[in-house]
């Protein structure tokens, strides 16, 4: 009998555990993930097709909106940026960031990093696409407007955070940070919220911050992150911006700007100058608008009402330039253990989430049917953000096997030989980096990181002129990056261009950065030292010792020399101190009848030069497998050092 009844009980186990796996294998089975796409967005997301057309149609919509408040015609997104949107609140508690070990309230978030931005929303909560709003403008404004002080950028991603969307209209100007005092549960109970002061709120204070202060205030960001905002600051910068736009005062603004930005003219006199009116007048314009703005407070006193709407009081509309079923998409399922790769590869970028991604990730890719590029390349990037670039190394060759047209694995690639550089160490892969950017760049031709990337990998394979050409372009689509200003600050002083870099240093030595203004600030000391000598001081220093060490080297090597049976070595080696030159043209023909010497005939299009590599099989090759003698007639960008007006040899070749 007792054997009888654990037959049973086992029998009992057995069975639940196969409907437990045949549940699991059906819910598995009932999942799908697509990927719908519009001309500008990319979301990702296990909900019905038509929900992920809603998605990409809203940020299509967002877009138009914000080019009509700033007047802009045409607008660029040097960033990629794409959606995650997840259609249940448990799904996307499992993915959200936390916030003292609970899952964040918003129904939406924002993660950026240095290859793209990611958005996450809960598609089971209302428009929660607004969620993002506030990050969206900042992403547009740094690639579209012209840097701007702290007040006008906060105050404009206010405005812009209380954009709400109906069928025919973009609804603007209520307080952003309104929310209902009541909140319902579960269970449709109601209960009292504690928030903190509201912009209305704050503004119907008699204090107000003097306009001077609020106008000369520096970027409040800190690593990143943006303090509270409900703060007389964003308040402030928010009514004032508020004003500007809805009063007509845009034109204005410009003019404003430039006399204090170009003309350097104290603010009260920018004022005076710009609007017609002096910062008293100002203060009384403002303070009068915002009393005049009867929804503002109408929502205020509705917000503390049970079962107060979320849907916030227009002050203003303005008609939407077409509708979400005009917004062009398509649509495509995506394989189970691709998605959940995508979905972990967001993950990896939340700290608290992160080690649970990479584990996720390494059993994907342990398993030949969940295995997939992104994987790979998802747990590289991992690897280089914990500077073990070996391993991302290898991942990234797995990858590139499964396709080698990939271009994140391709910018992973780029990414792993920048980080194995930017510490001082010899760059791994340079030229395979070059040619991994120029498809990324095939890929997002607008995309400023792969510029600047593409730029200090020519800087640093020799040709300053080449990295220019780069790195102009990484500032045209990013002109409020610092960072990307002063590589190309540095790579004009590479290329001896001391007045256009000078322009660039003395524009970042007055940086909100600290670090990024004291570096500017030491190049325009090393600049008289650098045009004198042709090398900066630091590097001048270098070049002493290794000579002093070289020279007592070499004497004791004569010493030694004096021993009865030692030969005297009568060469020394000798270092080629000419400037690499860049040129773009056409390659002619290639002669190697003197093998392993090569002589390629270029024509930049005004004349012919020899270019000779005295042994064409090291020469740095980029843009294919290997030198050719055979090439006639191909687009290539040669860096070289001149030995002639017509005759130089060869450093390295980029084919197009």
């Amino acid at each position: 009998m007792p054997c009888q009844r654990q037959f049973n009980l086992l029998r009992h186990i057995l069975t639940a555990s196969i409907v437990f796996s045949l549940c699991i294998s059906a819910r598995a089975a009932d999942q799908h993930w697509l990927r719908v796409s519009s001309d500008h967005f990319i979301v990702l997301t296990d909900a019905p097709e038509k929900s992920g057309h809603e998605v990409v149609a809203r940020f299509e919509q967002m877009r138009s909106v914000f080019g009509q408040l700033l007047m802009r015609n045409k607008l660029t997104m040097s960033q990629p940026l794409e959606i995650i949107a997840v259609a249940n609140d448990k799904e996307y508690e499992n993915l959200s960031p936390l916030v003292n070990n609970e899952p964040i309230t918003a129904p939406g978030f924002w993660l950026a990093g240095e290859d793209r931005v990611i958005v996450v929303l809960n598609l089971s909560e209302p428009d929660s696409w607004r969620a993002v709003e506030h990050q969206f403008a900042h992403f547009l404004l740094s690639f579209n407007y012209p840097p701007t002080p702290a007040w006008f950028d906060e105050g404009f991603a206010e405005y812009f955070a209380s954009l709400y969307l109906t069928n025919k209209s973009a609804e603007l100007g209520s307080d952003p940070e309104l929310n209902p005092v009541y909140e319902t549960d579960l269970l449709g109970n109601q209960r009292e919220t504690k928030n903190p002061e509201w912009f209305t709120e704050i503004l119907n204070n008699p204090v107000w911050l003097a306009w001077p202060d609020l106008l000369t205030m520096k970027n409040r960001v800190v690593n990143g992150r943006e303090g509270t905002h409900q703060s007389l600051f964003y308040a402030q910068s928010w009514i004032l911006v508020h004003y500007l736009l809805n009063q007509d005062k845009m034109s204005d603004l410009g003019k404003y700007f430039g006399l204090v930005y170009l003309q350097k003219l104290p603010v009260d006199q920018a004022v005076q100058q710009a609007f017609g009116m002096s910062v008293t007048q100002l203060d009384h314009e403002v303070k009068t608008y915002f009393h005049s703005l009867t929804p503002l407070f109408t929502a205020l006193d509705a917000s503390k009402q049970p079962n107060a709407s979320n849907i916030p009081q227009a002050v203003t509309q303005i008609p939407l330039s077409f509708s979400t079923d005009d917004v062009g998409t398509s649509s495509k399922q995506i394989p189970l253990g691709e998605a959940e790769a995508l979905v972990d590869e967001m993950k990896l970028r939340i700290p608290e989430r992160s080690q649970q991604a990479f584990d996720d990730l390494e059993k994907l890719i342990d398993d030949p049917k969940t295995e997939s590029v992104v994987a790979h390349r998802a747990l590289a990037w991992a690897y280089v953000q914990r500077h073990q670039t070996n391993q991302a190394f290898e991942e990234l060759n797995d990858a590139v096997h499964i396709n080698a047209n990939d271009p994140w694995t391709r910018f992973g690639l780029a990414l792993a030989s920048y980080h194995s550089g930017q510490q001082g160490a010899r760059v791994q892969g340079l030229a395979n980096m070059m040619e991994s950017l120029h498809i990324v760049l095939a890929e997002y031709p607008n995309f400023a990181e792969a510029y600047n990337m593409l730029g200090w990998a020519r800087l640093a394979g020799g040709g300053p002129n080449a990295a220019i050409e780069s790195l102009k372009l990484a500032v045209q689509f990013a002109p409020r990056n610092e960072q990307y200003q002063f590589l190309l600050a540095r790579a004009y002083l590479s290329a001896k261009k001391f007045n256009d870099a000078s322009a660039i240093l003395d524009r970042l030595k007055l940086s909100s950065d600290p670090q990024l203004a004291q570096a500017a600030s030491k190049e325009l000391i090393d600049l008289p030292f650098l045009q004198k000598y042709g090398v900066p001081p630091e590097e001048a220093k270098a070049q002493q010792e290794q000579a002093k060490k070289e020279e007592s080297n070499a004497s004791d090597e004569e010493d030694d020399d004096q021993k009865p049976g030692t030969k005297p070595d009568t060469t020394s080696p000798s270092v080629d101190k000419r400037p690499v030159k860049f040129l773009k043209g056409i390659l002619v023909s290639v002669d190697c009848s003197k093998s392993p010497v090569a002589v390629l005939s270029f024509s930049d299009g005004k004349r012919t030069l020899k270019i000779r590599s005295a042994d064409y099989k090291s020469v740095a090759v980029i843009g294919a497998p290997e030198f050719s003698c055979d090439w006639k007639g191909k687009p290539v960008d040669i860096n070289y050092r001149a030995s002639g007006p017509l005759a130089g040899d060869l450093v390295s070749i980029e084919v197009q």
